[in-house]
């Protein structure tokens, strides 16, 4: 079986520079629809492509690959930047970035995930869902920053006002979205019958199981950065971090569901039995959470609803 070719390109608004496995030369093309196409029908049948994702900038390349039939494998700048410096890389220049993923792509392919285009539908509920988040958080900026004012203008009740139907749109917009899939509606509404799940996690849920194909819980839990971090050596035993990979605001959603469900007749003892063994209060909240994230992720793969009486109350000891 003939082994794959790799290409590595680092992104800039303007340029790309391009590492082709083979050649010794990093070429730079511009970053517009007609150089990159002139590029893929250059390379060799079957190449592969690495590529860091950098906000919007390398979504021309990706869109563009994929649709000429390359695979394209879109990068964590965290994961490249803890491998330069792995290597012992005292430099970084566009040239070096395009060699070290593609150094990066040889050697760790067989462990990625090619990408996969996402709907246009997927496109828009991924964003209304950032621009929400980041809206929510300018919202509860303004808000803070008055709250030791002597003095409140009164446009600031206006500005709020504002704010409040600004999110009201998103949240209207989100949900027609949702409702427009027959099999994104389904899932989201099977999940608001969970404890905890209102309209925006049942949604956001029900948007991350069915974009990408989790082979099981776990390895959702894993994307949306509810794993721990392992550090142990010998006879030591490291603290447990999260990894707090993936969409962040899925988390911080999941922890606001547990925290409501806590104080439910259902949930109550869970947290109260992992608060007993010594967790600290956010520990026990982020244990509720992921259990909450397993079940969420069972229903959406199995399209039925939730099932209080199968949730068991787990043992007080280790």
């Amino acid at each position: 079986m003939k082994s794959p070719v790799f290409a590595g390109v680092d992104v800039s608004r303007r340029t790309l520079d391009t590492a082709l496995e083979g050649d010794t030369q990093v070429r730079q093309i511009d970053n517009r629809l007609a150089p990159i196409r002139r590029w893929l029908h250059s390379l060799p049948e079957g190449c592969a492509i690495g590529v860091e994702s950098t906000g919007n900038l390398h979504q021309l390349l990706v869109r563009t690959a994929i649709a000429a039939g390359r695979t394209v494998y879109v990068l964590n700048a965290r994961d490249l930047a803890h491998y330069a410096r792995a290597l012992g890389r005292r430099a970084k220049t566009d040239r070096l970035d395009a060699q070290l993923i593609l150094r990066y792509l040889q050697r760790e392919h067989e462990h990625l995930h090619p990408y996969h285009l996402p709907s246009a539908r997927q496109t828009e509920i991924a964003e209304l869902i950032g621009r929400r988040h980041r809206v929510v958080k300018a919202q509860g900026a303004l808000q803070q920053s008055f709250t030791s004012s002597s003095h409140r203008p009164r446009a600031l009740g206006r500005t709020l006002r504002a704010f409040e139907a600004l999110i009201a749109e998103l949240d209207a917009r989100l949900q027609a979205l949702v409702a427009e899939e027959d099999t994104l509606h389904s899932a989201a509404t099977h999940l608001r019958t969970m404890v905890g799940f209102g309209p925006l996690l049942s949604a956001s849920m029900a948007h991350a199981v069915k974009r990408h194909p989790f082979k099981n819980a776990d390895a959702f839990i894993a994307y949306i950065g509810y794993d721990p971090r392992v550090r142990d050596s010998g006879q030591w035993r490291g603290r447990r971090f999260l990894s707090k990979r993936g969409p962040a605001e899925l988390r911080r959603l999941l922890f606001t569901a547990a925290m409501s469900a806590c104080k439910t007749k259902l949930w109550q003892p869970f947290y109260q039995r992992y608060r007993a063994r010594g967790l600290s209060t956010t520990a026990a909240l982020v244990v509720l959470a992921r259990k909450l994230a397993r079940i969420a992720f069972s229903i959406v793969r199995h399209n039925v609803d939730f099932r209080p009486e199968l949730v068991k109350v787990p043992c007080a000891q280790p």
